[in-house]
């Protein structure tokens, strides 16, 4: 009895370890036609980038308002804004996370494939069903979720448990870095930011973690900052600090099947591996002053 028990666990684990590599493979292969196709069509029209009958169809974003006493907030500005216009559930709470894949879609114009796996990885990090259950946006700031430490706008967990609080000084440190023309961020102060941060981060957080994945996915968030957000210093300025899609905003990506994975690691690659402060030692050499 206990031998075919182990037997069934064993072909249980078997079983849906091949699915996990199935559904991984048709991701890469789904990411890679997105992109062919991406490039075989023309470019969404500016104005048009968000499809017609959805919020912000040319530039016209529902009524933006600030939270209020109970409604729940996570460390990512673009979640939090897409609630705060009523996209999402103006109190932050009970979302299916297939709903948050179709609202990513539409707002920022990311591919399917990004929609899908980045819900579907915070439902597995959350222990949660993605095709069935449901969330509150603070629940994603479970440490090393979505949530990381040395984000540029955002404190650490260990400085700031409540993480959807925004940091004007990480935000305003942040937007006078530019250096682009007409005030533009560019991947160069990204990069620079970025290595500031960690630096920073690891003398002050004594239980400062930073993992390779985690490294990827910071720059990963960071790139959006100029590949869909469009980098523009005014408008980044509304959407960090206040949270809201300034009226007229819209993707700055425009290719019909949104940001692949494939497109934006095109960026994401670069911007990590620009940050100097990995590589010239004094990143390793941080401690926390006793």
């Amino acid at each position: 009895m206990a031998a075919l028990t182990i037997l069934k666990r064993v072909a249980q684990e078997i079983v849906s370890e091949a699915i996990t590599i199935a559904v991984r493979l048709f991701i890469v292969a789904w990411d890679l036609l997105l992109t062919f196709i991406n490039h075989a069509l023309p470019q969404r029209p500016v104005g048009r980038v968000v499809p017609k009958g959805h919020p912000g169809y040319n530039g016209r974003w529902p009524q933006y308002v600030a939270p209020g006493e109970g409604d729940s907030r996570s460390s990512c500005p673009g979640l939090n804004a897409m609630a705060n216009h009523g996209i999402l559930p103006r109190d932050g709470r009970n979302i299916r996370f297939t709903e948050l894949n179709a609202a990513i879609r539409e707002v920022y114009n990311f591919a399917p494939t990004f929609c899908f796996l980045v819900p579907k990885h915070a439902a597995d990090m959350l222990a949660r069903n993605y095709w069935t259950d449901r969330f509150d946006l603070a629940d994603l700031d479970a440490h090393n979720c979505i949530e990381h430490d040395a984000s540029v706008v955002r404190h650490d967990t260990y400085h700031e448990h409540d993480q959807s609080k925004i940091s004007q000084q990480l935000v305003d440190e942040l937007l006078k870095s530019a250096t682009g023309p007409r005030g533009a961020l560019t991947y160069a102060d990204l990069s620079r930011v970025m290595g500031k941060r960690r630096v920073a981060a690891k003398k002050t957080n004594p239980k400062y973690s930073f993992t390779l994945f985690q490294k990827l996915f910071a720059s990963w968030n960071c790139s959006t900052l100029i590949k869909i957000l469009g980098g523009d210093p005014q408008d980044l300025g509304v959407i960090l600090r206040e949270e809201r899609l300034p009226d007229g905003w819209e993707p700055s990506f425009r290719r019909p099947m949104g940001l692949t994975f494939l497109e934006h690691v095109a960026t994401v690659v670069p911007l990590e591996f620009g940050i100097k402060e990995e590589v010239d030692g004094s990143l390793a050499a941080a401690r926390v002053d006793p």
